[in-house]
């Protein structure tokens, strides 16, 4: 009797010093690596040249509402509103006062579409930059140059893209607008590349959604190719509208 006791002790004692070991192994056991931090490189193109490496996902709604896509499923700011910074220094003689009027109208247009408040304040930074290679925390809106023929501007969102939707964002977008054109109001000089005009659909690209480049849907904001006095992207069309409010409510 007194062995089997001592038998059952013995495997007691195994089994209480085979507990921890077990614990301490599923305490010591990996979180899943989260998805990376990656970038999508957006570049507008004056009609009539190539169209680019397409970038977004989904398909155009079944009813009248037009048409639109998104930059994925999920890929969109989970922190509102979203501040930014203009750099007003350009090479045409734009004031300051213009240039802020220009992309703060830009901004309003996609406000008034939403329930939510996309954009809030904005500052200005004469030393802003186009982060192309690393990001800085900062939404920026600028002039500069960019290398290709009748690019119009890109512009760079950094985010996380892949993953369960759920945990898919947006973190920082930076606009540049392509000295290689001559900006300002076309309202007033046909002849030029008008800002407003190409912010508004920049800025669109930077709450989530994608390109458009199919010629049924030339009068949406989001479709991809413009030209110089080109005015008609300034207000949200059928498919905008849609899909900012699939984004973010109507």
């Amino acid at each position: 009797m007194k062995k089997k006791i001592s038998v059952l002790l013995c495997i007691a004692l195994v089994i209480s010093a085979f507990i921890p070991v077990l614990a301490t192994a599923a305490a010591k056991k990996p979180d899943s690596v989260p998805p990376p931090m990656e970038k999508r490189v957006i570049i507008h193109y004056k009609r009539g040249y190539g169209k680019p490496s397409g970038v977004g996902g989904g398909k155009p709604p079944k009813d009248d509402s037009g048409q639109y896509k998104l930059l994925g499923k999920g890929v969109e700011w989970k922190s509102l509103p979203v501040t930014y910074v203009i750099d007003p220094d350009n090479e045409y003689g734009l004031s300051e006062s213009f240039i802020v009027s220009a992309i703060t109208d830009s901004a309003d247009e996609w406000d008034d579409h939403t329930g939510y408040e996309l954009f809030g304040g904005y500052s200005i930074d004469h030393d802003a930059s186009w982060d192309d290679e690393v990001r800085d925390g900062r939404n920026e809106l600028l002039f500069g140059d960019y290398p290709g023929d009748g690019v119009i501007a890109v512009t760079i969102i950094w985010g996380i893209f892949s993953g369960p939707p759920k945990t898919r964002e947006i973190v920082e977008f930076d606009i540049l607008f392509d000295t290689d054109f001559v900006w300002g109001d076309a309202t007033a000089d046909p002849d030029v590349m008008d800002l407003q005009n190409i912010a508004t659909h920049e800025l669109g690209h930077g709450v989530g959604l994608a390109d458009l480049y199919d010629s049924s849907a030339s009068d949406e904001t989001m479709y991809g190719y413009s030209t110089e006095g080109e005015t008609k992207k300034r207000d949200l069309f059928t498919g905008d509208i849609a899909g900012i409010q699939e984004l973010y409510g109507e």
